[in-house]
């Protein structure tokens, strides 16, 4: 009798474990992997160790002079610095990417942090921006002051008072917006306020003068098409960059010197232009704008 017993526990106990490693198995056939054509190749924007891959431009000096050393890479960090004996004197600046995109997804983490520069104007206090579609930033003149560009505002709240982040702002530009040319230099979202010294992820959708859009925590707070040039909203251009009505479909990306302190932990772009040729090595699904210069057969 204990050997038939026996025989019906072991029996129990090893189907048991059959059926389970066959449950496994059917799981782990049914989760496969991300296919190598669909797995996102993002592209980290500062390496973790300088920012020998931007420019900087502030109104008043040269291309490449780093004024008052106010772009500063430190800890990881890409930040916007001030000197306490520093005064703002309307010499605004922007750090420029080496490279321009026209389809692309952004991903930018951030926070606001210390005091504003001496004399800096109110409308600047924990405000920064993600500048798209910027012009060649060696067509900029000595003293112009932002560059011809769709300005992604970053704001930050005072503490109290609402204030929304991932605006629009318009400088040398328009744009339509509900199927109306919009011509006011910026216009708020829909997002939340962001307080304190927090990290915040701001990302944006652009798909060359088609769509951009502006999203917070995954939700679509601001959109427009059909980015032009013209409007005003800037100064100390060169008449030769500033073509009234031309199209804006790619440029490059800067951020903002607007006397607020800010770091930055990590500015990241998925490149949606490119091999859209699926016998090539580098075709990926997700593009959705053709560049078969760039495909790789070997």
């Amino acid at each position: 009798m204990n050997i038939l017993k026996n025989a019906i526990f072991i029996f129990k106990t090893y189907a048991h474990s059959a059926i389970m490693l066959l449950l496994l198995l059917f799981c782990l056939s049914c989760s496969e992997q991300p296919k190598e054509t669909e797995k996102e190749e993002w592209l980290a924007l500062f390496n973790g160790a300088n920012y020998d891959d931007w420019t900087p431009k502030f109104a008043g000096y040269e291309l490449g002079v780093n004024h008052n050393n106010r772009f500063v890479y430190q800890d990881s960090l890409l930040s916007v610095r001030y000197a306490k004996t520093d005064t703002f004197n309307g010499n605004f600046g922007h750090l420029y990417y080496k490279q321009k995109f026209s389809h692309y997804k952004l991903r930018a983490t951030y926070r606001f942090v210390g005091e504003q520069m001496t004399n800096g104007p109110a409308w600047a206090f924990r405000n920064n921006g993600l500048m798209l579609h910027c012009q060649e930033p060696a067509t900029l003149g000595l003293d112009q002051d932002f560059p011809i560009s769709l300005e992604y505002q970053l704001l930050g709240g005072d503490g109290t008072n609402e204030r929304t982040t991932a605006n629009l702002c318009t400088p040398g530009t328009n744009v339509v917006m509900n199927d109306s040319l919009f011509t006011t230099h910026c216009v708020n979202s829909t997002s939340k306020t962001y307080h304190g010294d927090q990290w915040v992820t701001a990302e944006a959708l652009v798909l060359g003068d088609s769509l951009v859009q502006h999203i917070m925590e995954k939700e679509v707070v601001l959109e427009f098409k059909s980015p032009t040039i013209g409007g005003g909203g800037i100064s100390g251009y060169k008449e030769s960059a500033y073509v009234e009505g031309k199209p804006l479909k790619e440029g490059y990306i800067s951020i903002q010197a607007e006397t607020h302190p800010i770091d930055f932990k990590s500015i990241e772009v998925l490149n949606l232009c490119g091999c859209m040729d699926e016998k090539a090595k580098n075709y990926k699904s997700y593009y959705v704008k053709a560049d078969n210069t760039t495909c790789i057969y070997e």
